[in-house]
């Protein structure tokens, strides 16, 4: 019998896509996930425009994790322009990037991923039964939002960073007065960590490539080399000789392989496996009072991973606030000149590359954005060939949330709402 699995909507992610599973004489022939969202053009966007405009446009590619965007492109400009930042911007920006993760991994844990591992619909269906579980997160959330304005100057897409540094520095007592409500997340952190463990994560490993940024004095998130689990390790002058961007028919977004054409995970996993030694010590004993053992070859269990990140963030980013005190100007005066240049962040989700040409008037005439959705989209589809054998003869309603769930344990960037998959399931 032959029979087609149509998901013709993902939602709670962020972007348009759809799924389609083909089987032919009872086997699976064909898995299609394809991402049609009308392109977005954002590389288009900057052609022509000045660098100083850069940042700010490219933290309109995501509304969760806009510091990504902003960070990897300042770095790649800094890089073409020759501009080395102080340390104490260097300081400031780690601190701007802890607050999206706080914000980021709450919003995933509770909001997202964690309804479907508890047996949920939603977060709304659960804080009917959990009303203390949802008023944390919320609250969790709410503080990285706080401080990424307190920085930035908004809580989504913020205004303050710039190619060198930052047009101001935020007020010193105001960046203080936040420390106590991170203590509190902090504590929270670990109580996640706890919780975690009692989650029901299906039964699900796989054997990747995991890549992820690392450095040897700190866990690496905010810059680095390009370290796989297979023992590469690249600088990001060289991403594109490795990992490479390739059209799809079915997709508006790019696929992402290594030059062997293997599939590969980028994101807190890939992130844990990799640097787990260069936690924060806190982190490190939640992470083993849970007895965690790694690697991590599950990719439900990403949730996990961003348990511990966010014991990791809190803690950093209480010693950041604590030791704030910037000197001199917040940013580096610039003198134009032709140049091209790289940059490379560990966004929430993954890796993320920007690369971009300036000729002399400060003006881009190339730009190169790698999001990481868009470099787990061939391992996602890897894996949905891996799940699908054991789902597709299942009732609808339960193959249709067993995708949702594999789906959704990577967080792809894309567009909240209220369901994620709509399955209709054709047979001949």
């Amino acid at each position: 019998m032959n029979q087609d699995i149509h998901i013709p909507a993902l939602a709670r992610v962020e972007g348009e896509g759809a799924l389609t599973i083909r089987l032919k004489d009872g086997a699976i022939n064909e898995i299609l996930l394809n991402i049609y969202e009308p392109p977005r053009f954002f590389e288009g966007f900057l052609h022509g425009r000045y660098f100083q405009d850069v940042p700010d446009i490219t933290a309109r590619i995501c509304g969760i994790c806009p510091v990504a965007y902003q960070m990897s492109s300042v770095q790649a400009l800094e890089a073409a322009l020759q501009v080395t930042i102080t340390p104490d911007v260097r300081l400031l920006r780690q601190l701007l990037y802890c607050a999206e993760y706080i914000e980021s991994h709450a919003l995933h844990i509770y909001l997202l991923q964690g309804p479907d591992l508890v047996g949920y619909e939603s977060a709304i269906s659960l804080a009917a039964d959990a009303p203390d579980l949802v008023k944390k997160a919320l609250r969790l959330k709410k503080i990285g939002n706080d401080l990424l304005k307190t920085i930035g100057g908004r809580s989504v897409h913020p205004v303050n960073t710039c190619v060198g540094g930052f047009y101001r520095w935020p007020a010193q007592d105001a960046i203080h007065a936040l420390i106590p409500e991170l203590e509190w997340a902090r504590q929270a952190s670990i109580d996640t960590v706890k919780w975690a463990t009692t989650l029901n994560y299906p039964d699900f490993e796989q054997d990747y490539e995991f890549i992820a940024l690392s450095r040897l004095d700190e866990y690496a998130i905010y810059d680095g080399y390009i370290v796989s689990s297979n023992g590469k390790r690249t600088p990001p002058e060289e991403f594109e000789k490795h990992y490479l961007e390739t059209h799809v028919e079915r997709s508006n977004a790019l696929h992402s392989h290594t030059v062997d054409n293997g599939t590969y995970f980028v994101g807190p996993l890939a992130r844990l496996n990799l640097n787990y030694k260069k936690l924060r010590p806190i982190a490190r004993q939640a992470a083993k009072d849970i007895g965690l053992k790694l690697p991590l070859r599950n990719p439900y269990k990403g949730l996990i991973a961003r348990a511990v990140e966010l014991v990791h963030s809190c803690d950093l980013a209480i010693e950041l606030a604590n030791d704030y005190q910037p000197q001199g100007p917040s940013f580096k005066e610039i003198k134009l000149r032709p140049g091209e240049g790289y940059g490379v962040s560990e966004a929430p989700r993954g890796l993320l590359y920007h690369r971009y040409v300036v000729d002399e008037q400060g003006l881009i005439r190339f730009a190169r954005i790698t999001p990481p959705t868009a470099q787990n989209f061939a391992q996602m589809e890897a894996d949905l060939w891996a799940l699908a054998p054991t789902v597709v003869n299942l009732p609808q309603e339960e193959a249709s949330l067993s995708f949702e769930h594999l789906l959704r344990s990577y967080d792809p960037c894309i567009s909240c709402a209220t369901h994620f998959l709509k399955l209709r399931i054709d047979r001949e």
